[in-house]
């Protein structure tokens, strides 16, 4: 029997539904949620991930405080415009889309966003707060993982789960996230310093492909009836499609859907969920300006 395809559509659609009404709310209260997306260059996956962002935030009815600038932008001035963005108290959340140009200091920048407007998660003051259970924004694909694993009634309690990668943005946080007391998983982490990466992948009741490689995870490395949540977006060069490639995650899903008992699919899965918990994020600095 094939697994249970995850429609992580449906799952953020509904998220997002949920902060439409919230944010209506908010808004009767004299607040209106508010998150500046900054933008460097042209980078065409970042302009369509910012697309996506600014999309959503007027569906969700926030105000839409996105700056574009060009390429040559100064890391001084990009500075610059994060702390006038930081004590502006309009402003509730504040992203700025990674990659960066190769004169920008990423760190610089991310160091620099208040942790109370980083809706990312990426600040190191909020990757503490994750590590030691305290409140604070969480990094959004991760915690949409774990929004999946909840709303399909998928069990963590006593659960093993193996995360293949340990990059600061997914591996890490959800290895975090997924054994702390509220899930109660036991995590393995896995990365290319694994040795007999099969041999632990198949003892996974929950198996989380974040390696950023497509045909990572293939049939045999599954556990019969295992939770294959796939988190890549690979773009593989197809002469037959329009844009010229086909989107692909980190598992070989047709052959692993036969043997999963659930799967998330590449496009439609995890990535809906990512911008959903951003737009969560932003509500939620936003209700804390009521105390909510």
């Amino acid at each position: 029997m094939s697994a249970v395809i995850i429609d992580g559509k449906q799952i953020a659609a509904d998220v997002r539904a949920d902060v439409a009404n919230r944010t209506a709310a908010l808004k009767g209260k004299g607040v209106i949620p508010c998150l500046a997306v900054i933008l460097v260059g042209d980078n065409p996956a970042s302009v369509s991930y910012v697309t996506g962002k600014q999309k959503a935030l007027a569906e969700a009815g926030m105000a839409d405080r996105s700056v574009h600038l060009p390429e040559n932008t100064s890391e001084a001035d990009l500075l610059k415009l994060i702390f006038d963005l930081n004590h502006d108290d309009s402003v509730h959340g504040i992203l700025v889309q990674l990659p960066l140009p190769d004169h920008i200091d990423e760190n610089k920048v991310i160091m620099a966003i208040a942790p109370e407007k980083d809706v990312d998660g990426f600040h190191p003051v909020n990757v503490g707060n994750l590590v030691i259970g305290h409140p604070a924004p969480l990094p959004c694909t991760p915690h949409g993982i774990i929004v999946l694993l909840q709303k399909m009634h998928i069990k963590t309690d006593g659960a093993h789960a193996v995360v293949i990668g340990r990059s600061n943005i997914v591996g890490k946080p959800v290895a975090l996230l997924l054994a702390r007391r509220e899930c109660n998983a036991t995590v393995t982490v896995c990365h290319t310093g694994t040795k007999n990466l099969t041999d632990i992948t198949r003892q996974a009741d929950i198996l989380i492909a974040a390696a950023g490689r497509p045909d990572t995870v293939t049939a045999g490395m599954v556990k019969p009836g295992a939770v294959v949540i796939d988190v890549g977006v690979n773009r593989i060069p197809d002469a037959a499609k329009k844009r010229g490639f086909h989107l692909a995650g980190d598992v070989d899903f047709n052959a692993v859907k036969e043997i999963a008992s659930y799967i998330t699919p590449v496009p439609g899965g995890v990535g809906p969920m990512t911008i959903a918990m951003l737009m969560e994020n932003t509500l939620e600095s936003a209700e804390k300006c009521l105390g909510n």
